[in-house]
């Protein structure tokens, strides 16, 4: 059974940059300027001497030309980490550019990400079958996993499988690290003479894989829309209440991005953005007292009430916090029965005995137990802590609470303050796309099938000029060691593409700058309301206000 606004939805065609809507995805491909990598450019190329400084591949709106083959291709496609609103419609867009390269070509989907693609579990993806799924949230077309492929046992695993199903390209729809590792399968592909391309797609809803070619990954603005709904609602009942503080973590593992875009969005009290508690050097005291200072100025206006955002991946960027964490970090990774000893460590003393710096220990026991637990958690596969479990809107309030009582015995605050926390996470990973994802999804599976027919690999389907209606968007392919850089993982150099963290200097972050202090006493809150996918494309079609910004639109129309 499906509700009536995805039966609607159903019926809703993306759109097409005007070079796939002229000439399908057979449109002349043209190759353009190699760029290495801005650092380790050597480094990287000893990690991929076949698939390094591949040159950018456009796509020309005059001319159609026919794909490298004219005989039909079997395609292999897996989803790889965790859920974005809107690869339904990546696979569609694939399928769709495929047959109209050949009517019969073909799309595979390999079941369970790569984990389903060593497992050699398939099912095949014709127009029938995806479309029930077309415009829809989630995964579950062909399910992910977070398998990471790393070793050339598996490389050689997948090569047989695609072989052996006569798979000669295979698209894999990830974040930084699943393109990093579709990378070292176009490496190796080229290397055993195996005849299979490789194609990535720019997926995560933290926002941080984007560039000077990503504008912006998928998934990234529908989830903002659907957290600034709820932060929205949330800011409506504090006003009408006029009695809770709100400290609402939000998802976002390392950077800030989709804080920043939902703070640009709600406009709350306080955001907390954590590329600039790194670059002040802010220790938990300072965020702590800043966020006590405008809890006193509100109450002394009669306001004790309001709303504070707080990225998911805040504690990471606190400078005691972040040394803490790596001493943690490596005393995990080298023996792991530390983890209870740490967690129960009576006193500073026993923690140093278990390895950590003296700083570290004051610091680690000055924490909540609960927190300390969190801490010591099983981690990630990369070995890191997994910030997503660690309650830091908790700890926020309970340091301001103690805060606020010296404040009140001091004279300095005479107000009421109880709080409510909150976690955005899991509610916008699955939400149905936006019209602005629909639409950019769309056209990336449909981008992809285009360099498939170029006979292009080692690259990502790319977007330019998002910005824009979606017609004068512009598509092509970035190779991926020119996104690159070198980084330790595991105790060991490896290289993955660069994250891209909150950058202080640009239009969106002093956008919220400019702002903040008027935000913070004053009620000038914006609650966006629901997602809409019906009526004037002012509204519908709205990208993230971040990317209009960066791209020197103004906004002050959209939210004021």
């Amino acid at each position: 059974m499906i509700s009536r606004l995805q039966h609607a939805r159903l019926a809703y065609q993306p759109k097409l940059p005007a070079v796939f809507r002229e000439h399908g995805a057979g449109a002349a491909s043209r190759d353009g300027d190699v760029h290495a990598p801005a650092h380790d450019g050597e480094r990287i190329r000893g990690f991929f001497p076949n698939v390094y400084r591949l040159p950018m591949v456009s796509f020309d709106d005059d001319v159609c030309a026919p794909p490298v083959t004219q005989d039909p291709i079997c395609v292999g496609v897996i989803f790889s980490g965790g859920q974005a609103p809107g690869g339904h419609n990546v696979v569609a867009g694939l399928v769709d550019g495929l047959k109209s390269l050949h009517p019969d070509n073909r799309l595979i989907g390999f079941l369970g990400g790569p984990g389903g693609l060593l497992r050699n579990d398939v099912v095949e993806l014709t127009p029938e079958h995806i479309g029930p799924y077309r415009n829809t949230g989630g995964f579950d077309l062909i399910r992910s996993d977070r398998t990471k492929l790393e070793s050339e046992e598996q490389f050689e695993a997948v090569r047989k499988h695609c072989n052996a199903r006569g798979i000669s390209a295979l698209v894999i729809i990830g974040g930084d690290d699943s393109n990093t590792n579709a990378c070292y399968l176009a490496e190796y592909f080229i290397r055993s003479n195996a005849g299979i391309q490789v194609i990535g797609c720019p997926k995560t809803i933290d926002g941080d894989l984007k560039n000077e070619w990503i504008e912006s990954s998928f998934g990234f603005d529908t989830a903002c829309k659907v957290y600034s709904e709820l932060v929205g609602n949330i800011y409506r009942d504090a006003l009408s209440a006029g009695k809770y503080w709100h400290f609402i973590r939000i998802m976002g593992r390392s950077a800030s991005h989709i804080a920043l875009e939902c703070a640009l969005q709600t406009h709350p009290n306080i955001t907390l953005i954590s590329e600039e508690v790194a670059h002040d050097n802010l220790t938990l005291l300072d965020i702590t007292d800043r966020i006590a200072a405008v809890i006193c100025e509100r109450a002394a206006a009669g306001r004790n009430y309001g709303l504070l955002l707080v990225p998911e991946g805040l504690i990471e960027f606190i400078p005691e916090m972040r040394v803490l964490i790596s001493e943690l970090n490596d005393l995990l990774a080298n023996d792991a029965s530390l983890q209870r000893t740490l967690a129960s460590a009576p006193d500073e003393a026993a923690l140093t005995a278990c390895g950590l710096t003296a700083a570290s220990a004051a610091a680690y026991k000055s924490l909540p137990a609960e927190i300390r637990s969190q801490l010591v958690m099983d981690r990630d596969p990369h070995g890191n802590v997994q910030v997503s479990k660690i309650e830091t809107e908790k700890l926020l309030i309970r340091k301001v609470a103690e805060r606020l009582r010296e404040r009140r015995a001091a004279g300095e605050y005479l107000g009421a303050f109880s709080a409510q926390n909150h976690f955005f996470g899991y509610e916008g990973r699955c939400a149905a796309p936006s019209n602005f994802d629909a639409d950019y999804c769309y056209s990336l599976g449909y981008t992809g099938a285009a360099l498939i027919g170029a006979g292009k690999t080692g690259c990502i389907a790319a977007i330019r000029n998002l910005h824009k209606p979606a017609e004068d968007w512009q598509p092509f392919g970035v190779p991926v060691t020119s996104m690159m850089n070198i980084e330790r993982r595991g105790g060991k150099e490896k290289p993955v593409i660069k994250k891209a963290l909150v950058d202080l200097h640009q239009p969106p972050f002093c956008e919220l700058a400019a702002h903040r202090a008027e935000w913070a006493v004053a009620d000038e809150f914006v609650s966006p309301g629901p997602i809409q996918y019906f009526g004037p494309g002012t509204i519908t079609d709205l990208p993230p206000l971040t990317l209009l910004l960066e791209k020197g639109v103004s906004i002050n129309g959209d939210i004021g």
